[in-house]
């Protein structure tokens, strides 16, 4: 159970809150916020980026700059919603080649932080992301269409970029261990070469005009 769960069943019970919530940029919150940095640049030349309960990204390394590009800025001003930008017609829809396969991932996953947290914020940006349209070249896709299972381990990302089509899978990192509520709800999502044309792309920094 999540620990803002759990510290709403506490004080439901009548006891004090057991798990603190202090803001990352809090002193205390230094140290994990220096880990998540690594993390990330570590990761390199891969992309990945850090996001917070309502998906809002915390930080990114440099490799997630190829992602970002041809985004309406308007989906780029702080707070960045990576679900936003994900499936909103001004933002990576059109570029995501299984387009119904990955917004049927993520739309999963939010579902479940809805119903583990019923919380309003999330609600609302389920609502917002249902609502968006499914690009109208979107080719079809079921759930069985992979083999995939109810929860897979490892989603592949279909995405084109500078009009060339590159695979990616996309794993999702949390600190397990964490007594700090926020730092208990930070994801930390990673993507990985998933044919060797895109890991040869990725080493070579080619997405990032490098080659």
């Amino acid at each position: 159970m999540p620990l803002r769960e759990r510290n709403a069943i506490l004080v439901s019970a009548g006891f004090a809150p057991l798990y603190r919530e202090r803001p990352l940029d809090d002193d205390a919150m230094a140290v994990a916020r220096q880990a998540v940095d690594q993390i990330l640049k570590g990761h390199e030349p891969h992309p990945a980026l850090a996001v917070d309960r309502y998906w809002n990204m915390i930080s990114a390394n440099g490799a997630i700059a190829p992602f970002l590009e041809g985004i309406a800025s308007q989906l780029l001003a702080p707070p960045v919603n990576v679900l936003r930008l994900s499936l909103h017609p001004d933002g990576l829809a059109s570029r995501i080649l299984n387009f119904r396969e990955w917004r049927a991932h993520l739309v999963s996953r939010l579902k479940e932080q809805v119903e583990q947290s019923n919380d309003a914020g999330l609600k609302s940006l389920l609502d917002e992301l249902t609502a968006y349209p499914v690009p109208g070249d979107a080719k079809p896709w079921r759930p069985n269409d992979r083999g995939a299972a109810r929860a897979p381990i490892a989603v592949r990302l279909e995405l084109a970029i500078k009009g060339r089509k590159f695979a990616f899978l996309s794993t999702t990192t949390v600190f397990g261990t964490a007594t700090d509520i926020t730092l208990s709800e930070i994801a930390i999502e990673t993507f990985f070469p998933a044919d060797e044309k895109t890991a040869a792309a990725m080493r070579a920094g080619s997405l990032n005009g490098q080659d």
